[in-house]
């Protein structure tokens, strides 16, 4: 028996912003989906706007496992993620040893498969799927603060300020023609 996807599953039981009062429970695995349809959007947006010959379907695959390893781990907060460089050295050991144990989840003849995209950092796709991770942080900030959570504004005006100084063209053109729109009802839009 292998349980590799019982595993992935999971995602569900995993929340997010532990260390902020949410109004809106997200979890890991609302999140992957979101990564992964904002991935696929901002790789499409750089083909069709600006030839950038990304594969967009495999943005969106990558995008939905980015955070797989966060199953084992938990979510650590970003101040002890990143918090100095041998606390980011620390995480990252930690986190390839989560990979390694899903993994080992699958049998031989899928290991390869998963192992490409889970350790896929190296891929052509990947600045868009980090991109879209940092979007649905400011997604999540925008939302939060719409719903009264004035709890998130700090973390809203750092993501921005990350997402501007960020060089993905397509990510300048999702800002412009589509984030205005996060901040709208249903009726509005």
């Amino acid at each position: 028996m292998h349980t590799f996807f019982s595993v992935i599953n999971r995602m569900k039981y995993i929340n997010r912003w532990g260390l902020m009062r949410n109004i809106e429970k997200e979890n890991l695995q609302q999140h992957s989906h979101e990564t992964a349809v904002l991935a696929h959007a901002l790789a499409t947006i750089a083909n069709e706007r600006f030839d950038a010959g990304i594969n967009a379907d495999r943005a969106a695959v990558l995008a939905l496992y980015h955070d797989a390893s966060e199953i084992v781990t938990g979510d650590l907060p970003t101040p002890i993620k990143y918090g100095t460089p041998e606390l980011r050295n620390s995480y990252a050991k930690i986190e390839e040893q989560a990979k390694n144990i899903l993994i080992n989840r699958l049998p031989d003849y899928l290991k390869p498969v998963y192992t490409d995209i889970l350790d896929s950092e190296s891929a052509p796709e990947w600045p868009y799927v980090k991109t879209a991770d940092t979007l649905s942080a400011y997604i999540k900030c925008v939302t939060e603060i719409k719903a009264g959570n004035t709890e998130f504004s700090a973390a809203e005006k750092n993501i921005y300020k990350k997402l501007e100084k960020n060089p993905l063209p397509a990510l300048h053109v999702f800002m412009e023609e589509f984030l205005p729109a996060y901040g709208r009802t249903l009726d509005e839009s």
